[in-house]
Formats: structure tokens, sequence, C-alpha cells
């Protein structure tokens, strides 16, 4: 009897062993469709709506950036030397304030993004230039990162935190 059971013993593991890396097969199938594109939003969509927030900055357009807001009401707006911008209406407030002001450009570029889910950021880069800043061309390089939300299948901006990298003015 003790040698039957001895010879089994080597049957049992190798069962075992084929028992287990079936179920692990099933795990690497549910793995695989959680990552599938039904649980992401496509991306197009985030550079979609990230590059219409740029060109509506870039264009002075306040109808298409107000399309990009979160219907919410979420919006930060962070920028050198001011206090927060906590909210879609003073977000929009600053704009039209500075899109009043006919004579300044605007370049930009998206660098890179990640998204996820429900939240997704995009880092740009910008030049801002003013053909006349106390009798001098003034530009501003910046680069803005934007962290975007998916709100019912749809992707707004809830931050814009923009960092300047370098100006005309440096060394002044």
């Amino acid at each position: 009897m003790f040698r039957a059971t001895y010879l089994m013993l080597p049957v049992f593991c190798l069962f075992s062993l084929l028992m287990l890396s079936c179920h692990g097969a099933g795990n690497a199938e549910d793995t695989l469709a959680e990552e599938s594109s039904d649980r992401h939003p496509p991306t197009g969509d985030f550079v979609q709506t990230m590059q219409k927030h740029l060109d509506a900055v870039t264009n002075r357009d306040l109808v298409a950036l107000k399309s990009t807001m979160a219907p919410t009401g979420e919006m930060q707006l962070i920028l050198p030397g001011t206090e927060i911008i906590n909210t879609v209406d003073g977000f929009m407030d600053y704009h039209k304030a500075w899109f009043s002001d006919s004579t300044w450009t605007f370049e930009t570029k998206i660098l890179n993004t990640r998204v996820g889910r429900d939240m997704g950021m995009a880092i740009t880069e910008i030049i801002y230039r003013e053909p006349d800043r106390d009798g001098q061309p003034y530009w501003n390089r910046m680069i803005v990162s934007y962290d975007l939300q998916n709100i019912s299948g749809k992707w707004y901006i809830v931050k814009d935190h923009a960092s300047s990298i370098a100006k005309s003015t440096d060394g002044q």
C-alpha cells in the first residue's frame, strides 16, 4: 500500500500543476479583457479635446474654449505669480479679459500624453509672444500641464498649470 501511494504522488503533482496552469490561463484571459479598448476611452478623443482647447486659446474663441470645460464647473488654473482660479466661470472670466488684447500670439505643441479610463494628462510646450511690451518684443516659453477628466464618455479640461521656462526679459 505504501508503494502504491508513493507511485501516485508524481501523478497527483502533475495533475495539480496541470489544473493550476489551466486556472492561470483563465486569469490571463480575464486580464486581457480588462485591458481591452472597452475599458479605456479612445486616446484620439483625448488628444482631439486637448487640441481643440489649445486652438481655442490660439484663436481667442471663447465658445470653443468653454466647450472643453467640465460641465461640473470643476477647473483649476495655476499660473506663475497668481492665486489659483478654481472654477470654470473664473477660468472663462480670466480668458475673456485676456482675449480682449488682440496683439499676442500663442504657438502650441503637445509633447506627450498619458490617458487612463477616467483621467488623463497632457504636457504641452507653448510660446507666448507680444509684439511690444515696454517698447520691446516679448516672448515666454512655457511648459503647461493639463489634466482632463472623462465625464460620461467625453473628455474635459479640469486643470491647467503653466510654468515659465524662459522669457525674453530673463536677465534684465
